[in-house]
Formats: C-alpha cells, sequence, structure tokens
C-alpha cells in the first residue's frame, strides 16, 4: 500500500491529511492560516504540522509518495509557484515546490486548489464516473475544476476555472483583485459576511447571517436570495460554456444546505440555454470538506493518472 500527503491551503486555514490508495483519510488536521507572518515562517509551520502528521497517522515515511498541495490562484504548476492570489496578498511568487522538496525529499505536486478538490469528486465523490461536470467552491474564495471530456482543463499557467474574478454584478462594489462585482465578492463567505455585517449594522459571521436568513429576517432573507441568484447566474455561464452534465457544489458556504442548492437548481433549469443544460444537475459535494485534502493527495498517488485523466 502506497500513501501521500495531501495539503489544502486555503485564505483563512490549511488542511491536511494521509491519504492512501483508497482515498481513505489516515490522519487528518487542520491549522488557522496566519497572514500576519512572512509565507516561508508559515511554510515552516506547515511542514513540522504535516511530519507529526505522518507519525500520529503510523505510516513509514518511506511509503509516503510525495506531498500533494492544493492552493488558490494565480499561480504557475509549471514552476511550482503560488504567484499572487487575492486572499495570500503577502504570498508573491512563493516556490513552494521547491521548498517542500527541500524540506521532504519527496515528489511534490502543486495544483489548483478547485483542480485537487475536483479530483476527489470525480475519484470517490459526487462527480464519480462523470466525463462532463464542474466543481465550484464557494468558501473564503471561489474558484472552479472543470472536466471537460474525462479530462482536467489547466489552461496555460493552471489557472482555468478562476470564476471567481468573474464580473457578475457591478452593485456589489470593488472585488481585492481591483474590479468591481466579481463573484468573490458577493458570494464567498467573506462577501457574505461583511455584506451582511454591514445590513444588521453590527459584525457577524456568514454562519451567523445564515441564521438569521432562516429565522426570517426581511433584509437577510432577501440579500441571500439576491446572493443565490448571482451563484445560479455563475452556475448557467458554466453550463453555457462547458456544456456540462453536473455542477457540483462545495466549500463552507455550503452548509447552508438545501436552501442553496434548491435555489440554484431552479435557476439553472430556468435559465440554462440548451434544453439539456436545463437539465444539469447541481449537487453538494460528496466529499463535504474534505475533497480539497484527498483531491491534493491523490496527486501523487497513480490514481490521479490511471482513473482521472482518459
Amino acid at each position: 500500500m502506497h500513501y501521500a500527503v495531501g495539503i489544502d491551503i486555503g485564505g483563512t486555514k490549511v488542511a491536511m491529511a494521509v491519504v492512501d490508495e483508497a482515498g481513505s483519510m489516515l490522519a487528518h488536521h487542520v491549522i488557522p492560516m496566519d497572514l500576519s507572518i512572512q509565507p516561508e515562517e508559515m511554510l515552516d509551520r506547515i511542514c513540522e504540522e504535516v511530519t507529526m502528521l505522518v507519525t500520529r497517522s503510523g505510516v513509514a515515511w518511506d511509503s509516503i509518495l510525495g506531498v500533494g498541495i492544493g492552493a488558490p490562484g494565480p499561480l504557475d504548476i509549471k514552476q511550482g509557484k503560488i504567484t499572487c492570489p487575492p486572499n495570500l496578498p503577502s504570498w508573491l511568487d512563493i516556490s513552494i515546490v521547491d521548498y517542500m522538496e527541500n524540506h521532504f525529499s519527496k515528489q511534490i505536486i502543486l495544483e489548483n486548489d478547485a483542480n485537487a478538490a475536483a479530483f476527489a469528486e470525480k475519484w470517490l465523490g459526487a462527480a464519480k464516473g462523470e466525463d462532463h461536470f464542474i466543481y465550484l467552491t464557494i468558501s473564503t474564495g471561489i474558484g472552479a475544476g472543470i472536466f471537460c471530456d474525462g479530462k482536467l482543463l489547466h489552461g496555460h499557467k493552471g489557472n482555468a476555472g478562476d470564476i471567481g474574478h468573474g464580473v457578475m454584478d457591478p452593485s456589489f462594489g470593488p472585488c481585492t483583485c481591483g474590479q468591481i462585482g466579481c463573484l468573490e465578492s458577493i458570494a464567498s463567505g467573506t462577501a457574505i459576511a461583511k455584506r451582511g455585517s454591514a445590513i444588521m449594522g453590527e459584525e457577524l459571521t456568514a454562519k451567523e447571517i445564515f441564521e438569521l436568513y432562516f429565522n426570517g429576517n426581511t433584509k437577510i432573507f432577501l440579500y441571500i436570495q439576491r446572493v443565490f441568484d448571482v451563484i445560479g447566474a455563475a452556475c448557467v455561464s458554466l453550463i453555457n460554456t462547458f456544456d456540462a452534465e453536473k455542477i457540483v457544489i462545495g466549500g463552507g458556504v455550503t452548509q447552508v444546505g438545501e436552501a442553496l442548492f434548491e435555489h440554484v437548481q431552479s435557476y439553472v433549469s430556468s435559465y440554462a440555454l440548451n434544453p439539456s443544460g436545463r437539465e444539469t444537475k447541481v449537487v453538494p459535494a460528496g466529499l463535504a470538506q474534505h475533497a480539497g485534502v484527498i483531491g491534493a493527495g491523490a496527486l501523487c498517488l497513480d490514481v490521479s493518472k490511471n482513473q482521472l485523466q482518459k
């Protein structure tokens, strides 16, 4: 049996796991992302946690094939660099692959975080057996992993699918990327907390905003319905562009549950251009919050070559 380490780097936390060839997590751990320190110091912290995690898993280092990393873009997977992610503003041109190769003396593979999660969902989750699907992650940031004709779309540097920075509604104001009205500035967990707090006149989390939504607060209800419409419109754009059979949505914001999926499914059924597009299923991620680390680990296992890339 071979194993790999998967690391999912996000704007607010870093998840890591030891994953086997069946996709099972033998050990899992999450630490907060600390943007108050230099990226190299944060990477040292991640490496230390990974070392302890492998020890706790009981797996010998000789059995670890490598470390897969899912990270937010923009990045350059060919050079192994995280270049300039808006949600990690100090992480500029970070040669993360070289850094971790020097630390672990193992194969290190870098991938866009949404792509890594899409790998996992195709391997074991809600997109198992699908050749035409899109994994949409809605969390601190928003991105998409796109499988078309059974192959993952990478683009020139590995940043295909960065739908979070497509302009949807300029009335929502500026995005961290500099544009006005990006999807991420409307529907990410950070954006929902920020605008919901402004509506209510007090500092609230996205979870608290959704609690107000379910409790029938009129202002918040109308606001969240508008957010759901924007997510629906983004899904329609993806379906119209890539002719997807399924949209799999994951990330922290999906914890709101059926209210989101029913609304987005209704929007897709009403507004996708082609009749077949209106039948596209919108479903929650099968691996919940673990898709990112499992997919990152899969990058170093044969499954990523033999089962996912046709």
